[in-house]
């Protein structure tokens, strides 16, 4: 596979997306949009593109990685799907929701990717330009933020490049994205049981309503899928949260009447700040302050998602 500089910056067309799936078919490293984040892509299959993965990120080994797919016939060669896997892939595939499902006996999936686990992450994303490198690749992808380890996830591709740089082979440049937040993920259990390990853009409420019945609280330590870190998406600085007022030394954050230095969103708006929130995170990380500060985010539907973000990038 012939080499440029890294990373390359491919453009969202057809020749960039057949280069993507070029290198990603030769176990190479690709930052891919998704509705989400950026996702640092490799084939799942291959235990040396994973490892690649968890080398770039700095990721600890114990960290299960989400898996991506075209379409619900590829995820049931991944994983077993019972009625209500179904019923909420019907319901939420394509998008943001990331279902933790038991391997399928004899899956292409290197160990690597579940961590050991005899479960798996398994998402179905609805970006095009994510859809169509699959599809091109005809391979399932292993695809987690491509940011460092612990870092604020990136939604652009400048994200990606000044986060990991050269250990990325190539980026390819489809804008902002959409939703700014990490898939919902949501575990079924073999009992009948299921909870929300990390909150995302899809509400609880929306996968009750499909379930019919209450989740488990999570009470688990292990660590099941992507974001259970309790440090996480940290910005490299000290983050204050609830802050009405910010200290001199701190780069202010702002939501609704609060203003700050710069705004989640001024009208309060919830999807608004959620597609904000990485993005304005990076910039506290490169202002000349210290310190960051954050406004008051309302907990209901997706600000619960963002506050579980804020307070594990504040820990």
């Amino acid at each position: 596979m012939e080499r440029t500089s890294r990373p390359e910056r491919l453009a969202a067309d057809s020749a960039g997306l057949a280069r993507a799936a070029e290198l990603l078919r030769a176990s190479g490293l690709v930052a891919i949009p998704t509705e989400t984040v950026y996702g640092l892509c490799a084939r799942a299959d291959r235990d040396e593109s994973v490892a690649a993965i968890y080398r770039a990120k700095g990721r600890p080994s114990f960290n299960p990685l989400i898996v991506h797919v075209a379409d619900i016939e590829g995820a049931r060669a991944v994983a077993r799907f019972d009625p209500r896997a179904e019923a909420l892939a019907a319901a939420f595939w394509p998008g943001a929701l990331t279902m933790v499902l038991p391997l399928a006996e004899g899956a292409a999936i290197a160990p690597a990717v579940t961590a050991g686990l005899p479960t798996v992450a398994l998402r179905c994303p609805a970006h095009p330009v994510m859809r169509e490198v699959i599809a091109r690749c005809g391979l399932p992808l292993a695809g987690p933020s491509a940011n460092r380890s612990g870092g604020v996830s990136p939604t652009t591709a400048e994200h990606v490049v000044s986060s990991l740089g050269e250990r990325v082979d190539a980026v390819v440049d489809g804008g902002a994205c959409e939703a700014g937040l990490e898939s919902t993920i949501v575990a079924l259990r073999g009992d009948g049981r299921w909870q929300v390990l990390r909150p995302g853009p899809i509400p609880q409420a929306r996968i009750r309503a499909i379930l019919g019945t209450d989740p488990d609280a999570v009470t688990s330590q292990e660590i099941e899928a992507p974001g259970q870190l309790a440090s996480h998406y940290a910005p490299g600085k000290p983050v204050r949260l609830d802050a009405l007022d910010a200290e001199a030394d701190e780069f202010h954050i702002g939501f609704g009447a609060v203003a700050g230095h710069a705004s989640l969103s001024a009208s309060g708006d919830l999807a608004e700040a959620a597609s904000r929130l990485y993005a304005l995170l990076h910039e506290g990380a490169a202002a000349d302050f210290p310190r960051i500060a954050v406004a008051p985010v309302p907990e209901g539907g997706i600000g619960a998602a963002i506050n579980d973000r804020l307070r594990r990038a504040a820990a």
